[in-house]
């Protein structure tokens, strides 16, 4: 094992992994890693090389701008490099973007402008005009455009094409590739076509970009729709893309991208986020239409670990509709955490403040129902502690029950939706409940991600 001198020399030479708890039907199904990259991403490779092409051609130097628009990976690989080697980098990034991935990109030093995400090109806060527009108003700024840069499909001609060919000594049937700004897509494109042409590429697209419907009907629509995916599909087609070698797309919906991702995870261990669900979903179709055993690659495009809070999260799933859930047709259609599945967070009346203030951070809600022997005695609402410790911080110590709210008002569950009006217009959260059982909780955000399902 030889010792490195920066990360960026780690950047490429990905494992593959045979998929072997899938249903590929007669198909082996090749996963490369990508998320094996130092940033975590296959953008790695087009942000060390779209940065060292710039450097090639004298267009930068160590210590000026560089600005991107991206949605995903892209601005992770840049943010890597850009610490590297010295550059400050300003990127415009969708609101659509993870937590997880903005904290990145933060703490590695890039300054991070978010803007709208239900926008398409040629509106002012569309991620990559508005990126562009930067550039041109920053002085001495570098715009690196990736969507039309010729150094972001060369990384692929470069490295991972010949990565993939090596590793499975030049037999790959298919490879199931998404398409963002279609750099991986073009530039396999190129080395395939030379190398192993009659390799097909298959591509996974999200519901709602244009690209499926272009691939396989040859018309482009004029409208695009939205998705959660990060990272790929598109409303338009990029100058470098080159789509000559894909004969057959697959429209793949949020829900089937992200259940596909956690089934990647239940089966193979392997932790890869949202697009990678795309993917994989594309690619077990294409697997089982197949009549002839093949041998099939995809990509794992990034970590699951940017995408934790999102569809790693139950909950989050749940408030989406993308888990589905037990139906009763009264108000318990509203809880998000029922108690009597051990999902609500509460305290008990002899706890002290300070443990109750802790889960509230901990699990981010601003009211915990007191309980005692699964009987609820009273509510404690992030105002009651403040109020309670204000002018005396020791009060922390104090238990639950010397703030908590005794006697809450509560609403039964066959109640109609309507009444949670009133206890919502008083500030306060409902408490549901069958005769004397507690049930659980519901939120303004319970409701209104309960009327948002409804209308999807």
């Amino acid at each position: 094992m030889s010792v490195h001198d920066s990360v960026l020399e780690l950047i490429g030479r990905t494992p593959m992994v045979r998929a072997q708890r899938l249903d590929t039907g007669c198909c082996e199904l090749f996963l490369k890693l990508e998320s094996a990259n130092p940033g975590g991403s296959v953008k790695d490779r087009i942000g060390r090389s779209m940065i060292e092409g710039a450097e090639r051609a004298g267009k930068i130097k160590p210590g000026d701008t560089l600005v991107e628009g991206t949605a995903g990976n892209t601005g992770l690989g840049l943010a890597l490099v850009a610490q590297q080697k010295g550059y400050r980098l300003i990127l415009v990034v969708p609101d659509k973007m993870s937590r997880e991935k903005i904290f990145n990109l933060k703490a590695m030093g890039a300054e991070v402008v978010l803007t709208r995400s239900d926008v398409a090109k040629g509106h002012p806060e569309y991620y990559q005009d508005m990126a562009a527009r930067i550039a041109r108003e920053t002085p001495g700024a570098y715009f690196i455009n990736q969507f039309g840069n010729p150094d972001n499909p060369l990384a692929h001609v470069q490295t991972t094409g010949p990565e993939i060919l090596e590793q499975l000594d030049g037999k790959v049937d298919a490879i199931v590739v998404g398409c963002g700004s279609s750099g991986t897509m073009s530039g396999l494109t190129a080395y395939l076509r030379e190398h192993s042409p009659n390799t097909e590429i298959v591509l996974a697209d999200p519901v709602g970009s244009i690209l499926a419907q272009y691939i396989n009907e040859g018309t482009l629509s004029e409208k695009s729709g939205s998705w959660m995916v990060e990272g790929i599909g598109e409303d338009f087609l990029p100058s470098i893309s080159d789509f000559s070698m894909v004969k057959k797309a697959y429209a793949i919906s949020d829900k089937e991208s992200f259940l596909a991702a956690r089934e990647l995870l239940a089966k193979e261990g392997v932790l890869g986020g949202s697009s990678t669900g795309t993917l994989l979903a594309a690619a077990l179709k294409w697997c089982r239409e197949q009549t002839t055993p093949k041998r099939v690659v995809t990509l794992v495009c990034d970590t699951g670990n940017k995408y934790l809070s999102k569809m790693y999260n139950d909950y989050w799933m749940l408030d989406n509709g993308f888990l589905e859930r037990e139906r009763f047709g009264d108000l318990r259609d509203l809880i998000l955490r029922p108690y009597a599945q051990r999902d609500t967070v509460v305290v008990k009346p002899d706890d002290m403040l300070i443990t109750a203030y802790n889960r509230m951070k901990l699990y981010d809600v601003s009211q915990l129902p007191v309980m005692e022997d699964d009987r609820l005695v009273g509510i404690l609402d992030e105002s009651d502690v403040l109020l309670h410790v204000h002018a005396d911080e020791t009060r922390f110590r104090d238990p639950v029950s010397t703030a908590m709210i005794a006697s809450p008002e509560m609403l039964q569950v066959t109640s109609p939706i309507e009444a949670l009006l009133p206890v919502f217009e008083k500030g306060h959260v409902a408490i549901v409940m069958d005769g004397e059982q507690f049930l659980g909780l519901i939120t303004r955000i319970d409701l209104l991600n309960y009327l948002r399902r409804k209308v999807n």
